[in-house]
């Protein structure tokens, strides 16, 4: 399976040219919600981690770069993320503008970096602020990256992100990247040019598993749009596609025989279903029906368990590349409805 490119897809094909459909129908997809394996103490847990974290003064700096950008003003951007690290980003404002701007904060594709911020326009270019979170250990499969991963690896896992301690919850790997994201809107909201009531989280694939955990992390966020959601009804991803990211963790219990319930119980705790039944924030779905990568089932699964108010844009013969540019029109049309 090929490796996840910029903003949070994969290349436009997510197998086979003569891929057909293989999850349930959508007539069945729009109403499975699935019973959530939630564990006892979700909560407790995602409160302590928080309250780790921010004992860490957030310390967020912005520094001006010159990109050559003649009509945006770009930053350099650093913030103390899950145990005080630095988490990179970029924040882009666009020259004119007359007040406080509401925001993008977009979360990055499976492998990929913030890379340069030119291949960052588009919301800036609409006239809002747009701030891009480094994904910490990542950017050397797409887009390049600048933010290590300082967490020791731990326990064994299997090549890649999805298992890295996956044996102990409070080592998993995406504990630390949802708190990361969180930290990013907190980030974007002390700038001065942003208005910290209009921010919308978003991005594709990991970016949207990870924009839908922060929506049910951070009550007060204005909008989520969540492409083709990774991270979401994972135990079944698992079992219905062989595709990576998720064959990461088959073939993880493929060696750990003994350890397959532990793995599942503590992955449990980074599902997006669980932020979804949390997320009260409107929120923009979409999903391509032939997608192997995050099959159609485990985003409804998240879509129907979602709280707030909600839409889908399905898109029926596309793969992980969902609505591609056409789901950029959705979303354009959609916050400009919300920010108008």
């Amino acid at each position: 399976m090929r490796a996840e490119m910029r903003r949070g897809g994969t290349d436009d094909r997510s197998g086979s040219p003569d891929m057909a459909f293989f999850d349930l129908p959508l007539t069945a997809l729009r109403d499975y919600r699935p019973e959530r394996d939630e564990p006892s103490d979700f909560d407790a847990f995602w409160r302590r981690t928080l309250e780790e974290t921010r004992s860490h003064q957030l310390d967020a700096r912005f520094e001006r770069a010159e990109t050559g950008l003649a009509r945006l003003e770009v930053y350099d951007v650093s913030f103390a993320g899950f145990g005080g690290h630095r988490i990179k980003a970029w924040l882009l404002l666009p020259r004119e503008r007359a007040g406080p701007l509401p925001c993008v904060v977009e979360f990055i594709g499976y492998g990929g970096g913030r890379s340069a911020p030119w291949d960052w326009l588009l919301w800036s270019a609409v006239g809002y602020a747009h701030l891009v979170m480094d994904t910490r250990g990542q950017g050397s499969a797409s887009l390049p990256g600048d933010t290590p991963d300082p967490a020791p690896a731990g326990d064994p896992h299997h090549p890649g992100f999805l298992t890295r301690g996956v044996l102990d919850k409070d080592t998993l790997y995406y504990r630390r990247v949802y708190t990361d994201a969180v930290r990013a809107v907190e980030a974007a909201r002390a700038h001065p040019a942003v208005d910290p009531g209009r921010i919308a989280v978003g991005g594709g694939s990991q970016g949207g598993g990870i924009a839908l955990a922060v929506a049910g992390l951070v009550p007060d966020v204005a909008a989520v749009l969540s492409d083709v959601p990774f991270l979401s009804h994972i135990r079944h991803a698992t079992e219905i596609t062989d595709a990576a990211p998720y064959q990461e963790v088959a073939r993880f219990c493929t060696v750990h025989r003994d350890r397959i319930e532990q793995v599942f119980a503590n992955l449990a705790y980074v599902d997006g279903m669980h932020f979804a039944a949390r997320a009260t924030a409107p929120a923009l779905f979409s999903v391509g029906l032939m997608d192997q990568i995050c099959p159609p089932s485990t985003v409804f699964a998240s879509f129907n368990h979602y709280v707030g108010p909600k839409e889908i844009r399905v898109w029926p013969y596309n793969h992980h590349e969902g609505g591609g540019t056409f789901q950029v029109g959705e979303k354009l049309q959609y916050l400009a409805r919300l920010w108008s």
